[in-house]
C-alpha cells in the first residue's frame, strides 16, 4: 500500500487516507469524534500511528498540522450570517434539487427540463450539462468528500452516474419500475443507493454499475435513503409511515421504526450512527437510539425524544420536510418556512 494524500473533514472531525493498493485507489476514514480544544495533538498522532500503518513517522508533522487545523476549527466561534449572494438562471423549467460539493466551489442542479447542470458557484458559470435522462431529474448528489462523481435520479425510472470533471456518463442504473426520487453515495464512494416510488430501494456498485441488492419490504413509496457512516446499513423512509434499516451486504431488512401516524418525509442518521431522526406528515419528528451492539431495536424500546410541532395557522399547514441530525441537535426545516433547532438532550 502507498499513501497518496490526506483529506481533511471538518465535521464531524476526521481525516481520510487515500492510498493505492495494487492498481486500485482506495480510501480509509479515521474518525476523531473525541477531538477537543484541549486534546494533545502529538499524543493523538502517536495513537493514530500505533493503529494505522499508513501514517509513518515521516508523516508525523503533516498529520499534526491537519489535527491542529481541526482543533482550530472546533475552537472558532460558530457565528455565521447569511446574505443573498447570487441569482443564477439555471434551467428553462423548474429546478427540483441542488447539491454542493464539499468545498462549495461547485453545485449541481436537477430540473423538469430533463437535464442536470454543473455550476461554478462563485462565477455563476455553467460548467457541464448532464443530458441523457428522458424525464424529470428529481434527485442529485455529489460523492462528497471526493466530489469527482455525481449521481442523478429521474422520473424515467433510471439513475445515472456522471464525472464531475468531464460530464461523462459512466453508468445508467436500470431496475426500478417507477420514478426515482432519492439517491445517495456511501462514505467511501463505492456504492450508490436509490429509492423509488415502486416501494423499493436498490444498491449499486459504482465501479461496475451492477445492482448489488434490492431492498424490498415497504408498502408504499420510498422518499428518503441514507447510508450510515460505516456503510454497512441503509435507512429508508417511506409513505407507509415507517422507517426501515437494511443490511447493505444482504439487502435484508434488520428492523422497522414504527410510530409515526403519517407519511415519512425524511429520515437521517447521526454521524456516530447512534441516533436516527425522522420527520413526518403527522407534524412530528422523532429521534430513535440504536443499541450499543449495532442491533437496531423496535421503536417501543428505542424512542428517546419526541416533539410535536403545531402551526399557529392551522393543524395541516405544514409537515417536517428536511432534517439534519448531529449528536446534540436536530435541525428541522418544515414546509411553513420556519427553521427549528432542537436539543436532543431535552424534551
Amino acid at each position: 500500500m502507498r499513501l497518496v494524500r490526506f483529506l481533511l473533514r471538518y465535521y464531524p472531525p476526521g481525516i481520510i487516507l487515500e492510498y493505492e493498493q495494487g492498481s486500485q485507489t482506495r480510501t480509509r476514514t479515521i474518525d476523531l469524534l473525541d477531538l477537543t480544544e484541549r486534546s494533545n495533538i502529538y499524543e493523538l498522532v502517536a495513537q493514530l500511528q500505533a493503529n494505522e500503518p499508513l501514517i509513518t513517522p515521516s508523516k508525523t508533522d503533516q498529520v499534526a498540522k491537519l489535527l491542529l487545523k481541526l482543533q482550530s476549527k472546533l475552537s472558532s466561534p460558530d457565528k455565521h450570517h447569511y446574505n443573498h449572494y447570487k441569482t443564477i438562471r439555471t434551467h428553462v423549467l423548474p429546478v427540483t434539487n441542488v447539491s454542493f460539493n464539499k468545498s462549495g466551489s461547485k453545485f449541481v442542479s436537477g430540473s423538469y427540463d430533463r437535464t442536470c447542470k454543473i455550476w461554478d458557484t462563485h462565477k455563476g458559470e455553467e460548467l457541464h450539462v448532464l443530458d441523457g435522462h428522458k424525464n424529470v431529474v428529481y434527485a442529485v448528489a455529489f460523492n462528497n468528500p471526493f466530489a469527482d462523481k455525481i449521481v442523478t435520479g429521474s422520473f424515467d425510472r433510471t439513475a445515472k452516474l456522471w464525472s464531475t470533471e468531464t460530464g461523462k456518463c459512466y453508468h445508467t442504473f436500470k431496475g426500478h419500475t417507477a420514478e426515482i426520487v432519492c439517491v445517495t453515495f456511501n462514505s467511501s464512494s463505492t456504492l450508490v443507493a436509490t429509492g423509488s416510488m415502486d416501494t423499493m430501494g436498490k444498491i449499486w456498485d459504482v465501479e461496475t454499475g451492477v445492482e448489488m441488492a434490492s431492498l424490498q419490504g415497504h408498502n408504499a413509496e420510498i422518499i428518503s435513503i441514507q447510508f450510515n457512516s460505516l456503510g454497512d446499513k441503509v435507512v429508508t423512509g417511506s409513505f407507509d409511515n415507517t422507517v426501515a434499516i437494511w443490511d447493505v451486504e444482504t439487502g435484508h431488512k434488520i428492523s422497522s421504526l414504527i410510530g409515526h401516524r403519517g407519511e415519512i418525509s425524511n429520515a437521517v442518521i447521526s454521524y456516530d450512527d447512534t441516533l436516527i431522526g425522522t420527520g413526518s406528515m403527522d407534524k412530528s419528528c422523532k429521534v430513535w437510539i440504536a443499541d450499543q451492539g449495532n442491533v437496531w431495536r423496535h421503536c417501543t424500546d428505542t424512542l428517546t425524544r419526541f416533539w410535536t410541532s403545531h402551526s399557529t395557522t392551522g393543524a395541516s399547514s405544514y409537515s417536517l420536510y428536511q432534517l439534519t441530525l448531529q449528536r446534540e441537535y436536530l435541525t428541522l426545516a418544515p414546509t411553513n418556512v420556519w427553521l427549528r433547532l432542537l436539543d436532543t438532550n431535552e424534551r
